[in-house]
């Protein structure tokens, strides 16, 4: 299968807005569209077709990885229409790909459905904003247009860094070094600690990977840089669990404290599939940390911010379940949805069941029933 032949399967993803393309023996390409996998009415790929495709799109050092560790990921630029982040791997001892598209057009806060808040933090010159959630669930989006907003509105010396870099950001009233590790940089840790000596304002750290890392981030944060940073973690108050437990319980306590003072806010995200109309959408949790959390992290009651991420409203503060029944009550997803995505299942089934519907039946079943009744 010639180059010619990935282009035509990159324009299918581009022109359906497509998240991700799958390639491996066996199958027919198939696409991710909307949440849901569909094979692409092409011819089923073989050994041959492989390694053709991964050839005329995998750069030399990548496939010197894929020879050496099984697998490589890299990021490559579809002319103008789009980016694709890409990952290459073996399995059952022949080659798969999975292509990840990155749009190349930044979203602004409406579009996504930022909290309006988010405006009012990320003015701050200093602290630590964490995006958490699970892989896919729309982090880097959330990150980009964040960026995007102080690009255009504030001067300031913007680095991030990332694996790969997946928005391109231009230099408009900021300036904007964008790191890539693996290529620009060997680390994470590493692109942070040197940063710190390139006068930046804003860091972007794309994944808190390590201890050495969360380490470094905390110390930007509270050395007056507004540090962004994601974790794959669903929830608020786990984050902080998370950030805590990945140091020794003798650092702990001092971690809570320089937590306590430098976290502005965890973003915890989730998307969902739309049934009023096709796409996704997606569902916030919204920690702005007040004296009064500030005081729950510093004493170890983590447990405690769920109740006041309930009555903090007036600061923008919201429950992912919240959020979830708030799009489930406008019709934009379905309760299964809303429940398979939630943190408390079982009260929002509750909350579903007492206005006299159920769950877990699809439209499918319902066809079925009204046929049968026919």
């Amino acid at each position: 299968m010639s180059s010619m032949q990935i282009d035509r399967l990159l324009d299918t993803v581009v022109r359906h807005d497509a998240s991700d393309l799958h390639l491996t023996v066996g199958r027919p390409p198939t696409i991710r569209l909307h949440g849901h996998l569909q094979n692409l009415k092409t011819k089923i790929l073989d050994s041959e077709d492989m390694v053709g495709l991964m050839k005329s799109i995998t750069p030399e050092r990548n496939q010197q990885e894929l020879q050496e560790v099984g697998g490589t990921d890299f990021g490559f630029a579809y002319g103008d229409a789009a980016r694709f982040r890409v990952s290459v791997f073996r399995q059952k001892s022949e080659l798969a790909i999975v292509l990840r598209q990155i749009p190349n057009r930044l979203l602004t806060f409406e579009e996504i459905g930022l909290p309006e808040i988010c405006r009012e933090l990320i003015r701050r010159p200093q602290g630590m904003f964490l995006v958490t959630g699970p892989t896919g669930s729309g982090k880097t989006t959330s990150l980009a247009t964040m960026l995007n907003y102080i690009n255009e509105i504030y001067d300031r010396h913007i680095i991030t860094m990332e694996d790969p870099i997946e928005y391109y950001h231009q230099h408009k009233k900021s300036v904007v070094n964008q790191r890539e590790v693996g290529n620009d940089v060997p680390s994470f840790s590493e692109a942070l600690r040197r940063s710190l000596r390139q006068d930046p304002d804003v860091i972007l750290v794309g994944e808190m990977r390590d201890l050495e890392t969360i380490e470094a981030a905390i110390r930007a944060a509270e050395t007056g840089h507004l540090v962004f940073a994601t974790l794959h973690t669903n929830g608020a108050a786990k984050t902080i669990d998370r950030v805590v437990d990945a140091f020794p319980v003798a650092q702990q306590n001092q971690v809570r404290v320089q937590l306590s003072t430098s976290l502005i806010s965890i973003l915890s995200q989730q998307l969902l599939a739309r049934t009023d109309k096709p796409g996704r959408v997606a569902a916030y949790e919204f920690l702005v940390v007040t004296p009064a959390i500030s005081n729950l992290i510093r004493d170890a009651k983590t447990f405690r911010i769920d109740s006041m991420i309930q009555t903090g409203k007036k600061f923008g503060m919201q429950l992912l379940d919240d959020h979830l029944w708030s799009l489930y009550s406008q019709g934009m997803i379905s309760a299964e949805e809303m429940i398979d995505k939630s943190k408390n299942p079982s009260d929002l089934t509750d909350k579903v069941h007492k206005m006299g519907r159920t769950v877990g039946r699809t439209e499918w079943d319902e066809d079925f029933d009204s046929a049968a009744a026919e």
